[in-house]
């Protein structure tokens, strides 16, 4: 737990120690940045408002060296568009303070029945594309494509269930680990972004007042 407010984080870890969980608390980001990528942990609950660092910058940074990382950001910026960068930023979850207890953990429950990014086997093929799960990027006609961490979850979402529609809603769940609709086209617009990286802009076909879908002819 990355988390400067002494009271939060005593109140956070004995419902987590109570709970069957160790923790293990840095009060500074840069020592949890340091922590975190030195130390194999499940989860990071990491707050935002950190004393050095931005908790954002420590989010791209654990993203960017280990990618499978789950992370909980328990934070009280308020602002939705907050909420859904980091969620795009590659954050598992997001729990905004103040917090009810009995949520906290059954987030953290939910998010460690969920496999790690990277844990399943190496390569994904759907049609002409080849996703490598391990570097989260795309292969398509011979050529590397790099995906931002959202790309990728998306594209392995909809190449896993390729040929079938999967819903706005689905896709928030299972993408974005959002239980609500954020007000916002954040599936439409990693769509269109995705589109222009693959060998077609209809390989992802829209599908009318449902969602999306992954074509392989």
């Amino acid at each position: 737990m990355i988390e400067d407010d002494d009271r939060i984080a005593r109140l956070v870890s004995r419902a987590l120690q109570d709970d069957g969980h160790g923790v293990e608390r840095a009060a500074r980001g840069n020592d949890g940045l340091n922590e975190a990528l030195a130390g194999d942990f499940d989860l990071v609950v990491l707050d935002l408002m950190l004393p050095d660092i931005l908790g954002t910058q420590v989010l791209e940074r654990l993203v960017e060296v280990r990618p499978e990382q789950r992370v909980l950001v328990l934070s009280a910026v308020p602002e939705i568009g907050t909420r859904v960068s980091v969620l795009e930023a590659g954050a598992s979850d997001f729990l905004g303070k103040p917090f009810a207890v009995a949520e906290l953990l059954a987030r953290v429950r939910a998010r460690l029945r969920v496999p790690a990014p990277g844990a399943a086997a190496r390569w994904l093929r759907a049609g002409p594309v080849l996703l490598d799960l391990r570097l989260r990027r795309a292969e398509v006609a011979g050529s590397h494509v790099e995906l931002s961490y959202r790309e990728f979850l998306l594209l392995q979402h909809v190449m896993r269930r390729a040929g079938q529609a999967c819903s706005r809603t689905e896709l928030l769940s299972d993408v974005w680990g959002l239980t609500f609709d954020p007000g916002s086209n954040v599936v439409d617009v990693c769509v269109r972004r995705l589109r222009l990286k693959l060998d077609r802009s209809d390989r992802i076909e829209t599908v009318r007042n449902v969602g999306y879908r992954f074509t392989t002819d």
